[in-house]
């Protein structure tokens, strides 16, 4: 017996029908973090022997002085590390005495051309320019993006005092998850350069 052409149709129309239950869909998780937690903000001074200059840094961090720099000793004794080891992070510090073989013009130069090497993956850069009392002044570099330093800086008196700073962290850097843990020690490093009076 042959089923008429109207029957074939509603067969596989309900086939069809039976054929397209719903799956459920599965949407993946949004990348999570794992959770910061932040210390109170307290400040300590640094006043050591070995620098020319003193400041406020944060009661969380350790300063190490260093004592080797590319296998040899570096240029002033008054290079050292301040290390937030609670957030993987290093604020690398050099000093250096303005004089005839390092001019101010030349470790300015030098300045500018650090920060401007990681200018080249940044997708935002900035220079504010700092004046405070006590002869200091100098440039605070911000850069934005996939970079391995996302703010370096300089303070100087202009005649005998060079002080540069740059902030890296100890892994790779994802803009988006680091942000807030840049954003807590940027008012460190902000407290560091409104606080530095030279000895």
């Amino acid at each position: 017996m042959k089923l008429p052409i109207k029957n074939i149709v509603v067969i596989f129309l309900v086939l069809c029908f039976c054929a397209c239950k719903r799956d459920e869909v599965y949407i993946p998780k949004p990348r999570s973090f794992p959770r910061v937690e932040y210390p109170v903000k307290k400040y300590q001074e640094f006043n050591e022997s070995y620098c020319d200059f003193g400041f406020s840094y944060p009661s969380y961090s350790e300063i190490e002085q260093d004592e080797y720099f590319f296998d040899e000793k570096p240029v002033d004794p008054c290079w050292f590390d301040i290390v937030t080891t609670q957030f993987n992070a290093t604020l690398h510090c050099s000093y250096y005495s303005i004089d005839r073989e390092t001019p101010m013009d030349k470790l300015v130069n030098d300045a500018f051309k650090m920060a401007g090497k990681h200018n080249i993956k940044a997708e935002y850069y900035s220079e504010k320019v700092i004046k405070r009392d006590g002869n200091v002044g100098g440039i605070v570099f911000e850069i934005e993006g996939d970079v391995a330093t996302p703010i370096q800086f300089f303070l100087t008196d202009s005649t005998d005092h060079f002080f540069r700073a740059s902030l890296y962290f100890n892994n790779k850097v994802r803009p988006d998850s680091m942000a807030p843990i840049y954003k807590f020690i940027k008012q460190d490093i902000d407290t560091l350069i409104n606080t530095l009076h030279w000895n």
